[in-house]
């Protein structure tokens, strides 16, 4: 591969593109192309010509060869004279390569991305679909489900790498081969429906776009449902509900755990194996104990278990926290995220004037915000609790005291004072609480 560049009517341009020496010869009406790095070879201003005549340009006529010839010698200029342009010799041939030259030397043009050209590539070598019409149109399909994801092309293809069963799963341009593809294009219905029932179960799961910190942690979701055949009502019933429940506490684990950051492969390719060895039910231990030992190990210690607690209001990994800690509830109802004692009481002219002491207006004003101070509550009872009093708002919630005792231990409140007063307490109370039945979920 050679960088080529265009000479064009008007001023010269620096057009780089990508051709080899035999296409590099081939010209049409508007353009005469030579290959750059030939202009290192002219020590002379009379090379220019000697150049251009070796090359057959004079027979294009003479209107074209005096064009040309100005073009070159500006360029021989710019190089030889003005030197005004660094260059480096790049002698290895791999496209990976090229093409990540080729997206460096054209950041400074119409922005494209490696995936853009993987789908050139793509396009080219599929058969039946065109495969930029598809990839595009399906990652928007799957981006307005629910309250919407943020999938991009990148992860697509990554998907088709892993689903297809190609032992390299790398995001480089050599897996993205003739025979590679072909493959891909014979198994994209299957592919597109499996990753589109990964993100619709994530959906019913309570997640969207905000809240699911690493698209990566789909691609096992759709690797297992691509091997069952991605059922249609798999999300819904109750034939598969055990499988959903595993698959939502690896979830929020492998979420929690940050498991997909840094190299996704290391971790994609054992869990696909352990999925594609694994029976009839998501391999949820299996792959706990594939992992176990590694640096991307799912389990939990104590000290990862108590830094829990210093995710606050509004966070994406609060969410994870929150729905794992509540396993009972269906998340396709809207669920908010809401401060047990309200927010806005929490200024220090209000807590002073509620006669709280000036040593704990810190205490209160670094805390309210923190998980210890969120529940999960569905919209309609969030808005109606608005910015009532805690000890007030469930006294009128709940008159039933059974009815409230069962409120309480859904969401983890202490049975202490639960004034505004004794709100150090019950801060201090209810990380317990979370801390403990984490730590019995995860067993």
């Amino acid at each position: 591969m050679n960088l080529v560049a265009p000479s064009t009517d008007g001023d010269f341009q620096y057009d780089f593109q990508f051709l080899t020496k035999k296409e590099y010869k081939q010209n049409d009406e508007n353009h005469v192309w030579f290959v750059v790095g030939d202009i290192l070879n002219l020590t002379e201003a009379v090379d220019v010509n000697d150049f251009l005549l070796e090359n057959d340009i004079s027979e294009l006529g003479k209107e074209k060869f005096r064009y040309a010839n100005k073009t070159l010698f500006k360029l021989y200029e710019v190089i030889h004279k003005n030197k005004s342009i660094n260059f480096f010799l790049e002698k290895d041939e791999s496209l990976d390569k090229v093409l990540n030259i080729f997206i460096r030397v054209n950041s400074g043009g119409t922005q494209l991305s490696y995936s853009d050209l993987l789908l050139s590539i793509a396009t080219a070598q599929w058969k039946e679909k065109d495969a930029r019409e598809e990839i595009t149109s399906f990652v928007d399909e799957i981006n307005s489900i629910g309250d919407g994801f943020n999938i991009n092309k990148d992860f697509v293809l990554k998907n088709c790498l892993v689903l297809s069963g190609f032992k390299d799963i790398a995001f480089k341009v050599d897996n993205f081969n003739q025979e590679n593809m072909l493959a891909i294009e014979n198994k994209w219905d299957d592919i597109t429906k499996a990753i589109k029932a990964s993100v619709v179960l994530l959906d019913c799961l309570g997640y969207h776009r905000d809240t699911l910190t690493s698209n990566n942690a789909l691609i096992p979701i759709a690797t297992y449902l691509y091997k069952l055949g991605s059922p249609d009502n798999f999300s819904e019933s109750s034939k598969y509900e055990a499988d959903r429940q595993k698959i939502f506490k690896w979830l929020v684990m492998v979420l929690l755990k940050r498991t997909f950051g840094g190299q996704p492969d290391n971790v994609l390719r054992p869990i696909r194996d352990v999925i594609n060895d694994s029976g009839d039910s998501f391999p949820f231990d299996e792959i706990i104990m594939k992992l176990k030992g590694s640096t991307k190990s799912i389990s939990f210690d104590d000290d990862e278990i108590e830094n829990l607690l210093f995710y606050q209001y509004g966070q994406a990994y609060t969410y994870s926290v929150l729905a794992f800690i509540y396993p009972s509830l269906d998340f396709r109802n809207k669920f908010h995220q809401d401060h047990i004692f309200p927010k806005k009481l929490f200024t220090a002219k209000r807590l002073e004037k509620r006669g709280i002491a000036d040593d704990d207006i810190d205490f209160y004003l670094d805390n309210y915000n923190y998980l210890a101070n969120i529940q999960l509550l569905e919209g309609v009872p969030n808005q109606e609790k608005s910015g009532t009093d805690f000890d007030v708002w469930i006294k009128e919630k709940y008159p039933n005291k059974e009815d409230r005792k069962a409120y309480m231990e859904r969401n983890y409140i202490p049975d202490i004072d639960l004034s505004l007063e004794n709100f150090k307490e019950f801060i201090q109370q209810r990380e317990k609480l979370i801390v403990s039945a984490f730590k019995n979920l995860l067993e």
